[in-house]
């Protein structure tokens, strides 16, 4: 029996990993609880300890051997409980530190069922959740189908390790560049800032510290083969590759590519840049929805504006005729210089009481010339 319980710990600690010291003191704690039950005895003063190399079990109540012989059936059925279930709590705890190590990485597992929004993914010693709040707006999974996932947390709980999982989180576009491009695994060209927008698209910032290699060029690879890769695990998702530059203009500029900038004014103090594009590039600059420029943002830390080269067109001057308004002819018109006002601008300014001190110029007049010169002052604006 001895040699069969050295057998179980030995093929435990190999399948499991649970390390043999937890495993033996979960049977010599078990056993206690056993010895207690089947004597009957409310005593504390009970030691029971397992030799490790034969496997003999000795049993000490307040000070007296006590044989193997004497546990009952009943005793040894608690013990087995008791071992079956301190073995589960050290699986769990090997389990959590495994994947505690594993926080910030990448894994591989299945889809294995969908609970209210949520995936859980078998990673192989155990599932893992990936909350609706972290999965890629444009992506779908079916059951059983392998997916890449980026760790994000692991919680200890009562019930086992809580581990939580990422498709939306930049750290899993930063740990498939390290995969694909060999340059940043090896700390040659390193990743200086990464925004993104899950499913849309993703600007990522990248500087070589060898100036033979050419950090863009790395990252992009052989006709593309690298960052191809990368947009393919992410169904489609486009990716900017930007050389970052400790000077903010050519960093911004960089940023807000594909659009192409002009002119560029820089309150470094306040970290906001203000960029000039040509006209046709403005939607570009700006992207869809504002992603673009919002993007940009991100990625270099600056509050950027974005501003058309195309030269607005001169204000039209409002028009100074009186008779412009509709039922001012001259002697209405003159009637109102006297009493001061001598422009549209003015008469949009007045209040009606004012404007019935001219002569001529009743309460109904008054409400509908300031009413015209305001319209006409907006237009000119």
């Amino acid at each position: 029996m001895n040699e069969e319980l050295l057998s179980v710990l030995d093929h435990l600690e190999r399948e499991k990993g649970i390390k043999r010291e937890i495993l033996i003191a979960a049977v010599e704690q078990a056993l206690v609880s056993a010895v207690r039950k089947d004597l009957g005895t409310e005593t504390e003063n009970i030691e029971v300890k397992l030799n490790p190399e034969s496997g003999e079990i000795q049993v000490v109540v307040d000070g007296k051997k006590v044989t193997s012989g004497k546990f009952g059936r009943i005793a040894a059925q608690t013990a087995k409980q008791v071992i079956i279930q301190k073995i589960r709590e050290a699986e769990r705890d090997v389990i959590y530190e495994e994947f505690r190590k594993k926080v910030d990485t990448l894994t591989n597992g299945l889809v294995h069922r969908f609970e209210r929004g949520n995936i859980i993914v078998d990673l192989g010693k155990t599932e893992a959740v990936l909350p609706k709040t972290e999965q890629s707006p444009k992506e779908t999974y079916r059951q059983g189908e392998r997916i890449r996932v980026y760790i994000l947390d692991v919680r200890s709980t009562p019930k086992g390790p809580y581990i939580v999982l990422s498709r939306r989180n930049s750290g899993l576009v930063k740990r498939m560049f390290e995969l694909e491009v060999p340059e940043i695994f090896e700390g040659i060209v390193e990743i200086k800032s990464i925004a993104r927008e899950a499913g849309e698209r993703t600007k990522i910032a990248v500087y070589s510290k060898d100036e033979k290699i050419d950090c863009v060029g790395a990252c992009v690879g052989m006709r593309g083969s690298r960052v191809k890769n990368i947009v393919r695990e992410l169904r489609g998702e486009k990716i900017d590759i930007i050389r970052w530059n400790k000077d903010p203009q050519e960093y911004i500029s960089g940023a807000l590519s594909p659009a192409k900038v002009l002119e560029m004014e820089i309150a470094s103090e306040k970290k906001k840049a203000k960029a000039l594009v040509a006209d046709d590039q403005l939607s570009l600059a700006i992207g869809k929805r504002g992603q673009n420029v919002r993007l940009a943002c991100k990625l270099t830390g600056w509050d950027i504006d974005i501003k058309s080269s195309k030269k607005p067109e001169e204000k039209k001057a409002a028009p100074s005729d009186l008779t412009a308004l509709d039922g001012v002819g001259k002697k209405s018109q003159e009637a109102l210089a006297e009493a001061g006002f001598k422009t549209i601008k003015q008469i949009a300014q007045a209040k009606i009481s004012d404007l019935t001190e001219a002569k001529g110029i009743g309460k109904k007049k008054a409400e509908k010339i300031i009413a015209q010169a305001k319209e006409l002052s907006e237009k000119t604006k």
